[in-house]
């Protein structure tokens, strides 16, 4: 999917058919982002070089590589 420079990476995600960027533990219910001000931690992704972040408060560069947190559905 393409996005601007600048865009925060919660509103690309928004965007997507698909807008889940993470799920619950241990639950694995799909959640999005929510407050779009760092509040809720629903928006927390994988960015590479960089480690765990909430979506809402990082904005997009050229390059980026970004995962969802998709938990387990149970302990073992």
């Amino acid at each position: 999917m393409a996005a601007c420079d600048g865009e925060l990476l919660a509103a690309v995600f928004l965007r997507l058919e698909d807008i889940h960027t993470r799920t619950s533990f241990p639950s694995a219910q799909p959640r999005a982002p929510y407050c779009m001000m760092g509040v809720c931690f629903e928006c927390d992704v994988h960015v590479e070089n960089i480690g765990t972040i909430r979506s809402c408060q990082q904005t997009v560069h050229a390059g980026m590589k970004v995962e969802r947190q998709d938990y387990p559905k149970r302990l073992k």
